[in-house]
């Protein structure tokens, strides 16, 4: 959390109307919120008191947050509420680009669009005429050669992304497969157009004819499907990036023809969580809930080589097999030890048919691998590839199954060398 500012306390401060209208806040930004916790939450400030900064957010916070992917939301509507005496002409600033005048242009910070959506909601109709003529006036500009707004969505980072646009993001990936091509197998199957001669079958035939051999029976390869394994990165950088690409795992681990033989799925901070089960539930809020419940370590730190030691001590023998492809979203930033880092992502790789990294970090143009887990990792993985929009795993979705393909990794191997 922030550094905490001063609260101006008012002469008349009417908390509990306040209370009310930041509850009703944080409830259009997302968070399950009832009568009855906004109850507690006044009598909770009543027993408190009001006069210590900190005190006074760790009570509402205790009121209103019991997830930890809700704790980045409350933290921004919180500051946009109660911290900024001017946080209404902020956030206005901010969603009408239109009225911003000369100021510094900047991207809103994680969960603060949400946010300040959340406490500007209803005052849209309060705008001066001016900004309405000039809404106006950029309808009559040519668009011909602009993005429409589905592609702008698809090419919008997540982390960036408002609360409708999640959503809106969260449906077309509801739709998106990972279609994989089978692998040949030493088993046989009977084809008359196979290449290998089924000499029991062909024996048997033959003993069913009195001994004459009429037919000689054929065999092809039968194929078999992969397993898919995730690892996923819940670490505070990636939590809003891994939220939304186990929504998409969700949709591959439900789809029906779509190849895998099974889907794995684990996230890893500060220890490793087998959430499998959970995503095999129909509904994707339920199965994401009781993930989030399961995982206890969302908005942590990050022990990279620690979890990969686990899984690889634990679960590789168990869900590698099959030629398991494995897809690593993780930003690298790791805290741990480096060597133990670099000796658990080869095993890995070794272990699998094709490791590939989804790093949120690729979005940069200018990404280099400077930090030292990046470095340490980028030379086991066979593809590296940016992970932080709808585009960038419709491409995941077009090269999975190509063996040759190796994303950004050979131009940061470059880097890197030099």
């Amino acid at each position: 959390m922030a550094e905490q500012l001063p609260l101006d306390i008012p002469d008349n401060p009417k908390l509990a109307q306040n209370i009310t209208h930041f509850a009703r806040a944080l409830r259009k930004a997302g968070l399950p919120i009832g009568t009855g916790r906004v109850i507690d939450a006044i009598r909770a400030v009543q027993a408190a008191g009001f006069t210590e900064k900190r005190d006074f957010y760790w009570t509402l916070h205790a009121c209103f947050v019991n997830r930890p992917e809700h704790r980045t939301v409350f933290s921004q509507v919180f500051r946009l509420y109660w911290r900024d005496p001017r946080y209404l002409e902020h956030m206005m600033s901010m969603m009408l680009p239109a009225i911003r005048g000369v100021q510094e242009e900047r991207k809103a910070d994680a969960a603060e669009k949400r946010a300040a959506e959340a406490l500007l909601d209803g005052f849209e109709r309060d705008l001066p005429e001016m900004v309405e003529q000039e809404e106006e006036s950029e309808i009559e500009i040519d668009a011909t050669q602009t993005a429409s707004s589905e592609e702008r969505l698809r090419n919008l980072d997540f982390e960036q992304m408002s609360t409708s646009e999640i959503a809106k993001a969260k449906r077309i990936l509801s739709h998106l497969t990972l279609p994989v091509k089978p692998i040949e197998s030493r088993r046989g199957q009977a084809s008359h157009l196979g290449h290998r001669i089924d000499r029991a079958r062909t024996l048997r035939s033959s003993m069913r004819q009195g001994g004459e051999l009429r037919d000689i029976a054929r065999l092809q390869p039968k194929p078999r499907w992969p397993n898919l394994v995730a690892l996923c990165d819940i670490s505070g950088s990636m939590s809003q990036y891994s939220r939304i690409i186990l929504h998409f795992l969700h949709t591959v681990s439900n789809a029906k023809g779509a190849g895998w033989a099974k889907v794995h799925a684990f996230t890893f901070g500060t220890r490793l969580t087998n959430i499998t089960r959970h995503l095999h539930q129909r509904d994707v809020d339920a199965a994401l809930t009781a993930a989030g419940a399961e995982a206890q370590d969302w908005e942590g730190g990050t022990r990279i080589g620690e979890c990969l030691h686990q899984f690889n001590r634990d679960w590789s023998r168990r869900v590698m097999g099959q030629g398991a492809v494995v897809l690593l979203i993780t930003d690298g930033l790791e805290r741990g030890d480096p060597e133990v880092l670099e000796k658990e992502i080869e095993r890995l790789q070794l272990s699998s048919r094709r490791l590939i990294w989804l790093n949120p970090l690729l979005r940069w143009d200018g990404f280099a691998p400077k930090a030292q887990g990046v470095a340490t990792m980028l030379p086991h993985v066979d593809s590296f590839r940016a992970g932080h929009s709808i585009a960038s795993l419709e491409d995941l979705a077009t090269v999975i199954s190509q063996p040759d393909d190796q994303g950004q990794k050979a131009r940061l191997m470059a880097a890197l060398s030099d």
